[in-house]
């Protein structure tokens, strides 16, 4: 091991080859350099947070099949208005769904990300029952 590595420290002892791959990519400031942003690593965490919740993936997966209204998805699920409202807020926040007012109604979609991401979190609606 070379002495001149700027990250070395001796407070910290390296595996050899960890020292060899850290010094390759600049050190401890290279590194980091290469991490994503704090922001974009809070929107993800909201996004697997949004997603993380069963009643919110089912509200995705009816949404995959077709567009609703409130009123329908609120039939199969059985929740009560509030609750309701809240897992349709924060799907709308994460940019998952958008709602359209149609007379009385609201009726909810998937967005372009709510449809890529129902795929890839349940796959094609109808494709897989109860698994």
């Amino acid at each position: 091991m070379a002495e001149d590595k700027k990250y070395q420290d001796a407070s910290l002892p390296l595996p050899p080859d960890v020292e060899e791959s850290l010094c390759r990519c600049g050190g401890i400031a290279g590194l980091t350099g290469q991490l994503p942003g704090d922001d974009l690593l809070k929107r993800e965490s909201a996004l697997f947070r949004a997603l993380a919740d069963p009643l919110r993936l089912k509200i995705l997966a009816m949404l995959a099949v077709q567009p609703l209204c409130v009123c329908v998805i609120k039939a199969v699920l059985g929740i009560a208005d509030s609750k309701l409202s809240y897992h349709l807020s924060v799907l709308k926040k994460m940019g998952l769904i958008a709602g359209e007012a149609q007379g009385n109604w609201i009726i909810y979609r998937l967005t372009a990300d709510g449809t890529a991401w129902t795929r890839q979190v349940i796959g094609d609606a109808g494709s897989r029952k109860n698994r």
